[in-house]
């Protein structure tokens, strides 16, 4: 983890605690109750004062760090950490019943109070707020929340800044499928440049596996220029029907494939060889279904070339590859490719297959009138990669 802090801002602590709680050892609330009674019945010395120390204190401690909590004299039995109002840390006590440590560190701008009690009876309070953080990441996650995509959907995670501490935050992506279905993160650059990582099974996902992703990553700094997390992610979704749209560029055709019996065919026209206009080849995934959009040539450097409204719009990649109707484009429909780079079709194809597929879909695209694989960047082009090269692309590996 990054040895940078962010700069102090101070924060008033949501508990109100005396002055002298907040000093590394600190005076028992209470003592050890009839133990104390029986000592002194008996004339004997009174037994030590509950006294416990944090190591972190103040109104600006440092966060990303664990909560440390240890006992001057016998033995832990509870130990409370809230965070705010709603907020807890858990921890373990050791073996030897003098410290506690939470599980997780301490995140920014959060106030924290600390209860502890000994085998005796007796209890302590402290109370500490962390830091402001300078700088905050964000991230966005696809596919979205209760949401049913295709066998080929990856779970992906783009964030707002830089990440340099990939491994620290990697640790703190946890993953869990309803059949025990195995995968990796692989980092990655997005198309817009930002850091992003994937995690996608060694083959497409079995159709009905339900998926979690819990992103435990408040208080995680993720470094240099990148800023701290500031709160945790849950998101589920669950796998559809198991659908492939194989695509031959050669061929000039496009095929609906569901359960492995194909169940469309249609002659459709693609991106013209040779050239910028051509289409890409190899695993694309279906990112969205948008409909009736405006294509306008010159956001994808090929000049002025179009400028229309496109109905049946399936976007495949971020450069700007989709699946759509292209009723302008009929006389070449299974008979040559003359598209600016789609995968262009009758409206009435258009309109039957944008009805049966999902987001998730893959699109395996064959041939040789392309102008390369598309990147894993590019959209979701992670099955373009082998899933040895894949592992390799996680922090952790």
């Amino acid at each position: 983890m990054s040895s940078a802090r962010p700069r102090i801002r101070r924060r008033t602590a949501l508990t109100a605690v005396p002055a002298a709680l907040l000093a590394a050892s600190l005076t028992a609330c209470s003592g050890g109750g009839a133990a104390g009674s029986s000592a002194q019945a008996g004339g004997d010395a009174k037994a030590p004062e509950t006294s416990i120390s944090v190591n972190l204190t103040g109104d600006a401690a440092a966060p990303g760090e664990p909560v440390k909590v240890t006992l001057a004299h016998g033995k832990l039995k509870t130990v409370s950490v809230t965070a705010g109002e709603d907020g807890k840390l858990a921890g373990k006590i050791s073996a030897d019943g003098r410290t506690w440590i939470s599980e997780r560190v301490a995140a920014p701008g959060t106030a924290y109070t600390v209860e502890a009690q000994d085998a005796d009876g007796g209890s302590d309070r402290a109370a500490f707020t962390t830091a402001e953080a300078e700088k905050v990441n964000k991230l966005t996650l696809a596919p979205g929340k209760n949401t049913t995509v295709g066998i080929a959907q990856p779970l992906s995670i783009v964030f707002d800044h830089p990440v340099k501490n990939k491994a620290v935050v990697e640790r703190g992506l946890k993953v869990s499928t309803s059949n025990g279905t195995e995968g990796s993160w692989g980092w990655l650059q997005d198309y817009s440049g930002k850091d992003r990582v994937d995690w996608r099974p060694e083959e497409y996902w079995k159709p009905g596996t339900k998926v979690t992703l819990k992103a435990e990553l408040n208080g995680v700094d993720t470094g240099a220029d990148g800023g701290w997390f500031v709160r945790d992610y849950l998101t589920t979704f669950t796998i559809g029907a198991a659908q492939v749209v194989k695509v031959d560029l050669d061929g000039h055709r496009l095929a609906l494939h569901r359960d492995g019996r194909q169940v469309m065919d249609i002659p459709m026209s693609a991106g013209t060889p040779g050239g910028k206009k051509a289409s890409w080849r190899g695993t694309a995934v279906l990112m969205s279904k948008e409909g009736t959009i405006n294509m306008n040539s010159e956001t994808v450097g090929l000049g002025d070339a179009y400028d229309k409204m496109v109905d049946f719009s399936m976007r495949l990649t971020w450069s700007g590859m989709y699946a759509h109707a292209a009723p302008w484009n009929a006389p070449y429909f299974g008979n040559a490719n003359r598209s600016s780079g789609c995968l262009g079709m009758s409206d009435a194809n258009a309109s039957a297959l944008y009805e049966q597929v999902r987001v998730g879909d893959p699109f395996e695209i064959t041939g040789a009138d392309a102008k390369g694989t598309v990147a894993e960047g590019n959209g979701y082009g992670a099955w373009n990669v082998s899933w040895t090269d894949w592992q390799a692309k996680s922090a952790l590996s």
